[in-house]
């Protein structure tokens, strides 16, 4: 167990990190993610017009963000970022459009645990009279992630393995009402149920009770979201950091580009044009020992221009990667830089996002 944003969380289960890592890339790993922020925003007085009641909930969101949720299909989520007036990132989270008729004056949003008192705070204050933001402080989440995860789920969730990546609907289990969404954290197929707390050691059991399952802690999940090249908040991603640099472009809409209504615009418009300082990269390390957070990145020159924000051993390759940012013009694969660990450089070479291939199921 280890202290986590707060919570006392498992690191790993008797089969170690190592294996609970292979096995979700090979099977179905499990992952209690209940230390996650979950909220609803609400309008406070919808209008019945599903059309007018989700443009009018997400013009309360879309303020303090980059994303267009306003072009959320229903069942669907949606990746974006929270930013602050000069385009830093506060975190990245997750919203969907909930299906039904009558949830559409409503969005569903997941953010990170280490700062979701202050996401929460800063939604808050700008819904005024006419919202309010609904914590689900009596939900456990619950992540089955893994190219089996779906035969593992479908007996209990069968509605689950209609949803396609990035989407999410109501379901059933034991009687009792839940929300799945086809999405995750480790670049696997997978699934994240959201269900009452009561009800969580029953799922939980129900869920490793089938042999092609079994549990995960953080240590995985942080390897697995490395290799698939996703950026962890409060080490990849901060409030100096615009989603340009953190090379999350797709993340800023093309509808909010054009409007230049999203904080930041100025700052973050000037980067996509050309004025950008850095940008985050993956990198092989081709010898030494993993280059892990706060390693110096070093030039063909040996001058120091960045450094390394995550980095590990990968268990899939068997070698060292690692992310970091550096200046533009060397972030292009095949760049040669060095890491330095423990005063001696270590030969790396700027690689392609992800460095292991995503499996997300997308419908044709």
């Amino acid at each position: 167990m280890t202290a986590f944003a707060g919570y006392d969380m498992p690191l790993h289960y008797a089969d170690g990190v190592l294996k609970e890592h292979l096995w979700t890339r090979d099977h179905a790993g499990v992952f209690d993610v209940s230390h996650m922020g979950v909220a609803f925003l609400r309008l406070n007085k919808p209008s019945g017009d599903a059309k007018a009641d989700h443009a009018a909930v997400c013009d309360l969101l879309e303020p303090l963000t980059c994303g267009d949720l306003k072009g959320l299909r229903r069942g669907q989520l949606r990746y974006t970022l929270l930013l602050n007036a000069h385009g830093g990132v506060c975190d990245d989270l997750i919203v969907g459009r909930p299906l039904g008729d009558e949830n559409q004056g409503v969005l569903q949003l997941v953010v990170n645990a280490g700062v979701k008192e202050a996401d929460f705070a800063r939604i808050d204050a700008a819904l005024g009279e006419t919202g309010r933001l609904v914590r689900a402080r009596d939900r456990a989440l619950v992540a089955v992630q893994g190219p089996e995860a779906q035969a593992v789920i479908a007996p209990l969730i069968p509605e689950a393995a209609d949803l396609s990546f990035m989407t999410f609907a109501p379901a059933e289990f034991a009687g009792r009402h839940i929300g799945v969404s086809r999405s995750g954290y480790t670049g696997e197929d997978g699934f994240e149920i959201l269900l009452y707390g009561e009800e969580a050691s029953r799922f939980w059991d129900a869920v490793l009770a089938d042999g092609r399952a079994r549990p995960a802690g953080l240590g995985a999940r942080d390897s697995l979201r490395l290799e698939a090249g996703l950026p962890l908040y409060g080490h990849d991603l901060d409030e100096t950091t615009t989603p340009i640099e953190a090379s999350l472009d797709f993340a800023v809409a093309r509808r909010r580009r054009d409007a230049r209504d999203f904080p930041g615009a100025a700052i973050i418009l000037g980067e996509l044009a050309g004025k950008l300082e850095r940008r985050r990269v993956g990198l092989a390390v081709l010898e030494g020992a993993p280059a892990r957070e706060g390693a110096e990145i070093a030039d063909e020159d040996g001058q120091i221009v960045g450094k390394v924000t995550s980095g590990g051993f990968s268990p899939t390759l068997r070698a060292p990667i690692a992310m970091g940012y550096v200046p533009p013009a060397l972030a292009e694969p095949r760049a040669r830089l060095s890491v330095i660990v423990r005063g001696k450089h270590q030969a790396a070479e700027v690689v392609s996002l992800p460095f292991v291939p995503h499996r997300y199921h997308r419908k044709p």
